[in-house]
């Protein structure tokens, strides 16, 4: 089955998890979402195949965040919102395979989902 990478290219994770499905022989297809950023309903798709809540994708360690988002309360609606309009916030990479996705960190992580 092939598998969607939700990716960042100067995220070293994020490469290094592509690296790790092509010595593989997974197939898959990058989805840079820099280049491309998702929309709020791709955002809320995301977080069902990973059945968790938006705080879970969100990089708190990314200078943005810390700069203009830190200690700030928002709405879950709020907060897809944000990511939607800054795909950098958004943790990499997530692997969506069907129904089901995960955050690849760290990559040991990727060959169980693979593998499912």
């Amino acid at each position: 089955m092939l598998v969607k990478v939700l990716h960042h290219g100067s995220c070293s994770k994020s490469n290094a998890v592509l690296e790790y499905l092509d010595e593989n022989g997974v197939p898959f297809e990058i989805i840079n979402i820099i280049e491309d950023p998702l929309s709020e309903l791709e955002i809320k798709t995301i977080l069902k195949k990973l059945n968790q809540e938006v705080s879970h994708i969100i990089r708190k360690s990314e200078k943005l965040y810390l700069e203009k988002y830190a200690g700030k309360d928002f709405s879950e609606e709020e907060w897809i919102k944000i990511l939607a309009e800054n795909p950098s916030l958004i943790q990499r990479p997530i692997l969506i395979k069907g129904s089901v996705a995960m955050i690849g960190r760290p990559v040991e992580n990727v060959k169980f989902f693979i593998e499912k």
